[in-house]
């Protein structure tokens, strides 16, 4: 049984303050959220900014990279890589983050939660 959930969409900061394959974090409804522009593949992502290994807020300053074709961050501190399409751990299946849609328009990034 599917359910319907309702995307309620944020301001999370301008195009501008996310740098070209970098990330940057917002703060939104209390909550760290890691947004990525992934410019190489023209595409934007957020995760959860907390990494679930040592619950440290750092999945932003991860480096963004593909495996496979899938794209990913690593935490900059332990190496745990996470796909930024599903947030399942590609190296270590005991971890995931929290994935969330991302829309650009009119220079300005909004984030669904």
């Amino acid at each position: 049984m599917e359910t319907e959930t309702t995307v309620t969409w944020h301001v999370a900061c301008q195009v501008s303050d996310i740098p070209e394959d970098g990330g940057g974090c917002a703060l939104i409804d209390g909550k760290q959220i890691a947004i990525f522009n992934f410019a190489r593949r023209g595409e934007w992502y957020a995760t959860d900014n907390e990494c679930p290994h040592r619950q440290q807020m750092a999945v932003a300053r991860g480096m963004i990279g593909s495996q496979d074709g899938e794209p990913k961050v690593a935490c900059p501190f332990h190496k745990k890589t996470f796909s930024l399409q599903t947030g399942h751990c590609l190296n270590d299946d005991a971890y995931q983050i929290k994935t969330f849609p991302v829309m650009v328009k009119e220079n300005l990034v909004y984030i669904g939660i």
